[in-house]
């Protein structure tokens, strides 16, 4: 259930308490089923049919969000932002300055206002080769300052080639993102047990694209952060690579599918020479796809990052501010993807006609109708949660005749939702359905569940294990790695 939860923010930024509550329903009505003698597997792909056949019907009455109207996202963007102008202001100022597949960033400011600008930078999409690389639990995002990072060609799997950069960069006291094809073995562990010990800041993630594609994408990279890519063919080995050669960056945001570079340190003309040659190549081209992909890096490298710096007077009041703006960001997002509908759990209730079309039999027809009794789940909570009864306030809705009609708990009222501004991105009520017909029809399908058996805190813990004569250095760089006893001429600093 908490991985229903957890995919649905993921994936659209909000919903975790839909998918949670949907989980929930389908998974209790499906036991009473398979208890009354329901055949486990039937049960489980009715419920899947029956969720893809409502989720249809959903993004059917999705009301798209025109991206270029400022006046429209504000509207969404407020209503994402518990109805506050001010974030409905900011987050549509962003969004028109970088459209809508471009970089949003959220960043504590150092003054009272919130406000955007454009900063010089890039995004592509690959994230962490490893969870341990996080820096940031919460929310699960590995965040470097004044990072220098290292562009390479080729798979790094041998450690021992690594480890005089390393050596170097801690040195220098700064953060390292590596890019590579790959990082694994050996290599990938040293980074992990070094980061894990506080030796060294470090995050890797993996090169975008294929191919010439990917030698090219490593070129802009190369341009935005004013480093020099590594090359094969360019005859320059990893051990022989010095500070010089790597990239910088002011910010290195990493998530597990992105990565954002901010304020690089690259030279302006080489930047705009890049996107010129760019340009030149997508009208030189008479292919339609490597046009698009052309297009896709000339965004990248010349579109920028649009970074929010949240204002408050107090460090409780910037933590808050900044996490209902990111939150508000995704849900925006999600608008400006798949639309918006209804909100308030009317457009699940309402959707529940599209089941009818469904042809299915016996245990099949068993599931759908779990699914179907289920989309009232989510209304039924908000009333439940208002102290209403929420079998009669489902009722209601159900018999309205506006299709946008439903329960505004705030008011205690029945009224037309959308201009009540009580709306849902459309991918957030999709996910949370289909996150949780997935998860629970899952469980219903599993004999038995594996879990770890807490352990007891008997208070006799002795403090954690020393890192022996000082850290001696970055000898730890080995990590006890095979063959790698041979590096501890690295402690020295």
């Amino acid at each position: 259930v908490k991985e229903a939860a957890s995919k649905t923010n993921e994936v659209a930024g909000d919903g975790t308490t839909t998918a949670t509550v949907l989980a929930e329903a389908i998974y209790n009505e499906g036991l009473r089923m398979i208890a009354a003698g329901a055949d486990p597997m039937s049960l489980s792909r009715g419920i899947n049919k029956a969720a893809a056949a409502v989720i249809e019907a959903v993004l059917k009455a999705a009301t798209p969000v025109d991206a270029k109207s400022k006046k429209e996202i504000q509207q969404v963007a407020t209503i994402a932002g518990n109805n506050d102008p001010t974030i409905g202001n900011v987050l549509a100022d962003a969004f028109v300055k970088v459209g809508k597949d471009g970089v949003i960033t959220v960043e504590e400011g150092r003054q009272s206002e919130t406000f955007v600008e454009v900063v010089e930078g890039m995004q592509f999409d690959r994230g962490f080769l490893s969870p341990h690389f996080v820096t940031g639990e919460e929310h699960q995002v590995c965040e470097l300052e004044n990072c220098l990072i290292l562009i390479h060609e080729e798979k790094i799997s041998n450690a021992k080639s690594l480890v005089p950069l390393l050596e170097a960069v801690s040195k220098a006291g700064k953060p390292l993102l590596i890019i590579a094809e790959d990082v694994e073995g050996e290599a990938l562990a040293t980074l992990v047990v070094n980061k894990m010990r506080g030796i060294l800041s470090v995050c890797a993630v993996k090169a975008p694209g294929y191919g010439d594609r990917r030698k090219a994408m490593l070129g802009d990279i190369a341009a935005v952060t004013g480093g020099q890519a590594i090359f094969k063919d360019l005859g320059v080995t990893l051990d022989s690579v010095k500070l010089s050669d790597l990239g910088k960056a002011k910010k290195i945001i990493v998530t597990s599918d992105n990565t954002t570079v901010i304020k690089g340190a690259g030279d302006k003309a080489a930047i705009e020479g890049r996107a010129a040659q760019i340009r030149q190549e997508i009208e030189n081209t008479d292919s339609d796809y490597d046009r698009e992909k052309l297009q896709e890096r000339l965004a990248k490298i010349a579109g920028g990052v649009a970074q929010i710096n949240v204002g408050a007077v107090t460090e409780t009041e910037m933590k808050e501010r900044k996490a209902l703006l990111e939150d508000a960001r995704a849900a925006t997002q999600a608008a400006l993807e798949e639309g918006i509908v209804p909100g308030g759990g009317v457009t699940l209730l309402r959707s529940a006609k599209a089941l009818k079309k469904l042809q299915l039999e016996g245990d099949e027809a068993m599931g759908a109708s779990i699914v179907e009794k289920v989309l009232e789940a989510p209304l039924r909570a908000i009333a439940d949660n208002a102290g209403k009864d929420g079998a009669v306030v489902v009722n209601r809705v159900r018999n309205m005749k506006g299709k946008n009609d439903g329960y505004d708990a705030d008011k205690d009222t029945y009224c037309d939702l959308v201009e009540a501004g009580i709306i849902d991105p459309a991918k957030v009520v999709r996910t949370a359905l289909q996150n949780a017909a997935s998860v629970a029809s899952l469980l219903l399908t599993t004999s038995c569940l594996i879990t770890n058996i807490p352990k007891e805190d008997d208070g006799k813990a002795g403090p954690p294990g020393g890192m022996g004569g000082g850290m001696g250095g970055m000898g730890g760089m080995g990590g006890g790695m095979p063959g790698m006893g041979g590096m501890g001429g690295m402690g020295g600093f």
